[in-house]
């Protein structure tokens, strides 16, 4: 597996340096992507999704900020700051703006590599945490997306939350009162009645996975992978 990362620096020769630097490290690891003034990175940041971005700030064009911005606007991609501006000030911008790190010029490709790793480690690990799945199903916490083999699906609020039970419980029986207590929370005014409702149209929703949720006889309903 490789990762896509966009480094943007208008010094040629540094440009170079650190893209050679991750292709020759990496071995494989990284696919490198260039842009050397802000107007390019804009156009790639807008064109492609990149696991990791390396931006340098005083850029013809466009500035760092201006495509870090850009960036956090489609995701949560782990940005590095490159730049000779190392005042307090600058360095307090850079991370309002979204950056997860900073680097002042001049640095180690060691150091910067070592950092691109453990960023890219974390968020791995984050994206992992937000993703949740049983046969068929998956649901991304973060994006609040829910497919059935990969095919996107639209389901209510209720509906929505009720399925992160289901899947953080798999193939556990969840009671009809568990799933109230969960879902509906504090609302005093819904019966069983009302999860049964719920299921019944979240079924409908999954279409050919409805099969996952079963009915468990006087106890209540559990999901599983077939």
């Amino acid at each position: 597996m490789s990762y896509k990362v966009l480094i943007v620096e208008d010094l040629q020769e540094l440009l170079e340096a650190m893209s050679d630097f991750y292709r020759e490290k990496g071995a494989g690891l990284w696919e490198v992507v260039t842009a050397s003034d802000g107007k390019d990175a804009l156009a790639k940041v807008a064109g492609n999704d990149f696991d990791l971005m390396i931006l340098d700030i005083m850029l013809p064009g466009a500035s760092g900020f201006d495509i870090c911005k850009a960036a956090r606007s489609k995701g949560d991609c782990p940005i590095i700051f490159v730049t000779a501006l190392g005042s307090e000030n600058i360095i307090l911008k850079g991370y309002e703006t979204g950056c997860d790190d900073y680097v002042v010029k001049p640095f180690s490709l060691k150091q910067l590599y070592a950092k691109s790793l453990g960023l890219l480690k974390r968020a791995k690990k984050n994206q992992d945490s937000d993703l949740l799945s049983c046969g068929s199903i998956s649901l991304n916490k973060r994006t609040m997306l829910v497919k059935v083999n990969d095919r996107e699906v639209s389901i209510n609020a209720k509906e929505y939350f009720l399925l992160v039970y289901l899947l953080e419980n798999k193939n556990s029986v969840l009671t009809r009162r568990a799933i109230l207590e969960r879902v509906w929370k504090d609302d005093l005014d819904v019966t069983d009645r009302v999860v049964d409702t719920a299921i019944r149209r979240l079924r409908d929703n999954l279409g050919e996975a409805a099969g996952q949720i079963k009915t468990v006889i006087g106890r209540g309903y559990r999901l599983t992978e077939e």
